[in-house]
């Protein structure tokens, strides 16, 4: 076992993830059935209750076991993970430690002081509203020479549903046009916006709903078959040697993603 290298594309069967720590039984089965180890989120207060619990809000996943963790979070994901680490189903990846990076900027309910880790990467591109990114976030991406991509949608990682290094699929016609406009080599599906729940919210986005599970499969956190655009979804995800895996019969729920950790 190894951790993912990229932050949220790998080659190989995933088996360590972190999700909202508010996952439903059924969900959170179904990974435990695939022999995948789930480390669930703490509470960020500071943050409106939808989101309180999502991952992608809460940290940047920089692959290589390093994850950039927002300052008001920091003592409770030493916690949690501890708590992993100690337990049965954490013992035999002891050696894959999570190096925990505080970053400069704490999460607060005012939008966009809650998008500071929300940034996208999809091959070499980094998509992002960057004028509100963490420094932290801003100095890995430049150490590894990410071409940035601005967009207008802070809730980035959010908005889409990575598929491989060059392919995404999205609701948020803005993002696709600015990926146009910089002329990035990422093929896109543009999808009908909604049809995905986010507790008290009027809808939740196609990529918090969605996560990596194999070279050969893509999540979804819910029934992806009854969305309006499913086909389009299916047949897209097929155009890449993908398939997709409902991973409850209930509605699709944005639960801020499904984090990658460590991979066989």
């Amino acid at each position: 076992m190894k951790f993912v290298e990229s932050p949220f594309c790998f080659e190989g069967k995933l088996k360590t993830c972190i999700v909202d720590g508010r996952i439903k039984y059924e969900l959170e089965k179904s990974l435990l059935d695939r022999d995948i180890r789930v480390i669930k989120t703490p509470k960020c207060k500071d943050v409106y209750d939808a989101i309180s619990y999502h991952p992608d809000i809460q940290f940047f996943n920089c692959g290589n076991g390093k994850i950039i963790v927002a300052p008001n979070l920091y003592e409770s994901y030493i916690e949690i993970l501890n708590d992993f680490y100690s337990s049965e189903k954490g013992h035999e990846i002891e050696k894959n430690k999570i190096n925990l990076i505080k970053g400069e900027k704490p999460l607060s309910k005012k939008y966009p002081d809650d998008i500071a880790y929300n940034v996208c990467i999809v091959g070499k591109y980094a998509l992002h509203n960057f004028e509100y990114t963490d420094k932290e976030v801003l100095k890995y991406l430049d150490e590894n020479e990410f071409e940035r991509i601005n967009i207008k949608q802070g809730y980035s990682k959010c908005s889409i549903c990575v598929v491989d290094d060059k392919s995404i699929i999205t609701a948020d016609k803005g993002i696709v046009d600015s990926i146009e406009k910089s002329g990035a080599d990422i093929d896109y599906l543009l999808i009908e916006q909604g049809n995905i729940d986010l507790f008290d919210m009027n809808f939740g986005f196609i990529g918090g709903c969605t996560g990596i599970l194999s070279d050969s499969e893509v999540g979804f956190l819910g029934k992806v078959e009854n969305h309006p655009d499913f086909e389009k979804i299916k047949e897209f995800l097929n155009k890449y040697g993908k398939r997709y895996v409902s991973l409850s019969k209930e509605k699709l729920i944005d639960l801020g993603s499904i984090i990658p950790i460590v991979i066989e």
